[in-house]
């Protein structure tokens, strides 16, 4: 199994945030919700791919993120909470040594990631369904100046 050969098989495309993707389930259920303009379907699902050479540089979205460990190696997801503070969560299977086998990035929240090995496949579901309108990827100057401390790791994080 290599990253290459999973992204031909489910035919995945290259992501604005990097890494790719296929989307997996699109709700057919929509609805309004506070804060986001027009509909919105229930859930959507995708299959996420990063592989060494890659990044999922800093963005937000306006809804709870939950990923799920499903192949290869370690997945680092940073995060800025809404209070600044910086949060290292590992997505993985390696349970007893602290890694998650899921994790929610809670709506509005900054957050990146980067495999820790030579690959990460995971799944990530999002509700209320993601929409582009609701994907916002940081510009590196206006991050760094809203969160001083954490320059270094915006750096690295950011196109």
């Amino acid at each position: 199994m290599n990253p290459e050969k999973i992204i031909e098989y489910f035919k995945m495309q290259k992501h604005p945030e990097g890494g790719a993707f296929l989307e997996t389930y699109r709700s057919p259920k929509a609805q309004e919700y506070d804060g986001l303009n027009g509909k919105r379907s229930l859930s959507t699902n995708i299959l996420f791919l990063l592989q060494k050479s890659e990044i999922s540089a800093f963005h937000r979205i306006k809804s709870d993120e939950t990923w799920s460990y499903h192949l290869g190696d370690q997945l680092e997801v940073i995060e800025i909470d809404l209070k600044g503070k910086l949060i290292r969560t590992v997505i993985g299977s390696e349970i007893l040594n602290g890694n998650k086998l899921q994790y929610t990035v809670t709506a509005g929240h900054w957050f990146a990631s980067r495999t820790l090995g030579d690959y990460s496949l995971v799944g990530c579901s999002v509700s209320p369904g993601f929409d582009f309108q609701d994907f916002e990827l940081a510009n590196r100057k206006n991050l760094t100046q809203e969160f001083k401390d954490h320059a270094g790791m915006i750096e690295q994080f950011t196109y």
